[in-house]
């Protein structure tokens, strides 16, 4: 936008595990391991662009940042941004695209053998010395369910649900999708919505929270789904009813739910799905997207975006 020396603020650095190669424009740069709320401001206040992962920036303290021009948000979710202030502001954003295509679908499918074989049961009764008890050679106290021949309801057909989809394939499964757009695919089927909650023996999401999405899955959707169903949630953990689904899994609605998000993020001690300790449930700490290989990816085009903005060039724009 002009060479005058830019002052980058990286508001959560510790949550890249990466390395972030220095902007090729002159720069002053400042990071810091993890930002409060109460600190964004002052952490700001002289910033020309702000970088940020999970850290908030809402419309009071976009108010109080005149210097601030641009956020580079080190995620695919902009959710954390109030991008209508932004736009009254006339500050540009940019987030990552398309990064994590194979961390987070493998980290998907770990979810789905898991629970379709019943690992954590099985690990459980061997840790409990059930297995060297047995009167035969194997324990079979847990029904195993193969993929072959099952449907994946895929909520969200983009790069992620496309890479969740192809190895859905591999595994012999049947895949259909829901999705706003039309899907020019062969090898999916587009169904909507009340055939997919109540055909597919796996449903997993793969789309952002929005108003429009909040609570897609509540009490109601899980009753509509198979007994024997997995519900898998490694995109936002407001697309789902909580308390819904905890009632669900004590009360054997649905056969397991596999999650790696959250509403609120860490979650509180007293949190409904911490509670749960059914072994057809897994929770895991929102790393679906972080494997080694997807957070340089990641950090990369970071930096390419903030390089592309400040050289006039539209990259990866939200706003």
């Amino acid at each position: 936008m002009n060479n005058a020396p830019h002052r980058i603020v990286f508001l959560d650095r510790d949550s890249l595990i990466a390395n972030v190669r220095p902007p090729a424009f002159p720069h002053h740069w400042a990071q810091y391991p993890a930002t409060g709320h109460a600190d964004v401001v002052e952490r700001l206040r002289d910033a020309t662009i702000a970088i940020t992962n999970k850290v908030p920036l809402r419309a009071a303290d976009l108010a109080q940042l005149p210097k601030l021009k641009m956020i580079a948000v080190a995620a695919t979710g902009t959710d954390i941004l109030d991008l209508e202030a932004c736009r009254e502001r006339g500050i540009a954003v940019s987030n990552i695209r398309n990064y994590a295509v194979h961390s987070l679908p493998e980290h998907t499918f770990a979810l789905i053998l898991a629970l379709r074989r019943n690992l954590v049961a099985y690990r459980a009764d061997v840790e409990a010395g059930r297995w060297q008890q047995a009167g035969r050679f194997c324990l079979l106290d847990h029904p195993i369910s193969d993929l072959a021949g099952s449907r994946l309801g895929l909520v969200g057909y983009g790069a992620l649900g496309k890479s969740v989809a192809a190895l859905a394939r591999a595994f012999g499964m049947e895949v259909c999708v829901h999705t706003r757009s039309p899907v020019d695919d062969p090898t999916v089927r587009q169904v909507d919505w009340d055939e997919l909650l109540e055909t597919s023996d796996v449903i997993s999401l793969h789309l952002p929270l929005s108003p429009q999405t909040r609570h897609m899955i509540g009490a109601p959707e899980l009753a509509r789904m198979k007994r024997g169903a997995l519900l898998i949630n490694t995109a936002r953990g407001g697309l789902v009813d909580e308390q819904a689904l905890a009632d669900a899994l004590n009360n054997n609605v649905i056969a397991g739910a596999g999650f790696d998000v959250l509403t609120k993020e860490p979650p509180p001690d007293d949190h409904v799905l911490l509670k749960l300790r059914l072994p057809n449930f897994i929770l895991t700490p929102h790393t679906a997207w972080a494997s080694g290989q997807a957070m340089q990816v990641l950090a990369d085009q970071l930096i390419d975006n903030v390089e592309a903005w400040v050289a006039g060039a539209q990259r990866n724009v939200v706003v």
